[in-house]
């Protein structure tokens, strides 16, 4: 099939309608003032873009942001990466990505420079009150994705699957196995529903760039471990390590956790508490939740670590998901319409449940709540983000006082 050839002036990488200044400067505002995680992040980016400046129109918007949602990788950062690349060519792009991601990477950088000079009971118990955050967020996670990605008793059971998995497999092998599990298992009991196909917006990409892309991504998969064996290279090792986790998160920015986790708390890299301390200081911030790879990159114990860990780690984290939707954007159109795929999206959505409950208990519960009065604060975070839907960095500066307060009981 030859690529669309919709006739929007917009619809076209070699006929964008504004400039990768116009784009940055339209996306800076955004990652400045984007609190709440990737679905608010959506309805930020159709006020600012759709409603407001009229990038394109609400049926377009829509069909990227299934397709974002299908394909690995942080869903909110690949459709403001479409966006750019809609409205400015590749330039606007890049540019699309880069102002919406580094407000949230340079703070959380700054926060793990400062990390190490926090002592005391001040700074312990804010460190303590980061994690109690995190044990809110994540069960919050847990709870909104349940109620939609396992609405049925095939998929729920897909969810258990996965956690059990998760536990007998504590790595990145148990991560990939679960979401192939539940994939397959998509393929045999999710076959019900066809999802509908919402009008759509041609980026005229050729299809060999797209297959240069898709190459790459699964070479990249590949090669990297090899890479690093042979090299015996710590730079290389902590690129594939953040490109692995970025290329298997199916669900939104808070999957990664568990996939981070496997890769540099296991390993030794980083330690459990400040992982989830950072965690929490990333609900603080605006910007894409994948920027917590910065400060991770910052945090590793062996070199690099500082400023270029921090880039090393942003980069490799976000760059499989750029790959995959350059190298899905021509042959989108064909996949989305076969029942199939959709039923295998819909398993692996649902294991991805399992895989971010099992996250919630190891290493967020079990490094946070130490006490009854750690679980109350916890509980009272979550009910204060679900039932009083308050924003995200409310309850991060109420946790952290919390648990300045817990530091002297």
């Amino acid at each position: 099939m030859k690529p669309s050839t919709a006739t929007s002036p917009d619809a076209a990488i070699g006929q964008p309608r504004g400039t990768a200044g116009e784009v940055f400067l339209a996306f800076l505002k955004l990652g400045l003032t984007s609190f709440g995680g990737p679905i608010a992040h959506l309805g930020y980016f159709r006020d600012e873009l759709i409603i407001r400046r009229k990038w394109t129109s609400e049926e377009g918007y829509a069909d990227l942001v299934a397709l974002c949602q299908f394909l690995p990788g942080p869903a909110s950062s690949q459709v403001g990466f479409a966006l750019g690349l809609l409205r400015g060519g590749i330039g606007g792009a890049f540019a699309a990505w880069t102002a919406f991601t580094l407000p949230s990477a340079i703070l959380l950088v700054a926060f793990a420079m400062a990390a190490t000079a926090f002592g005391g009971p001040v700074g312990a118990g804010l460190l303590h009150g980061l994690k109690i955050v995190a044990v809110a967020v994540v069960a919050q996670a847990v709870w909104g994705m349940a109620r939609t990605l396992t609405p049925d008793k095939e998929r729920a059971s897909i969810a258990l699957a996965a956690v059990l998995i998760i536990v007998f497999v504590p790595s990145a092998v148990g991560q990939i196995a679960a979401i192939a599990t539940g994939a397959f298992a998509g393929l045999l009991f999710c076959r019900s529903e066809l999802a509908s196909i919402a009008h759509h917006v041609s980026f005229r990409i050729p299809r060999r760039v797209g297959l240069l892309c898709l190459i790459c991504f699964f070479g990249l998969l590949g090669l990297l471990p090899i890479l690093a064996s042979l090299s015996g290279s710590q730079g290389v090792a902590l690129f594939g390590a953040f490109y692995r986790s970025g290329s298997l998160v199916f669900g939104g920015g808070h999957v990664v956790l568990p996939l981070l986790q496997a890769e540099v708390v296991n390993t030794g890299w980083v330690s459990a508490d400040a992982f989830v301390a950072g965690y929490g200081a990333a609900q603080a911030v605006p910007g894409p939740l994948f920027s917590f790879a910065a400060y991770l990159g910052a945090m590793t114990g062996p070199g690099p670590h500082g400023l270029a860990g921090a880039a090393i780690a942003l980069v490799a984290i976000f760059l499989p998901g750029l790959l995959l939707l350059i190298g899905t954007l021509p042959f989108w159109d064909d996949v989305r319409r076969y029942p199939l795929a959709q039923a295998a999206m819909r398993g692996a959505s649902a294991a991805v449940v399992g895989i971010l409950a099992a996250a919630l208990y190891n290493p967020v519960w079990t490094s946070a709540i130490l006490q009854p009065y750690d679980f109350a604060a916890a509980l009272a975070g979550f009910v204060l983000l679900v039932a009083w839907k308050t924003p995200p960095w409310v309850v991060v500066v109420s946790m952290g006082l919390a648990g300045i307060g817990l530091a002297f009981i």
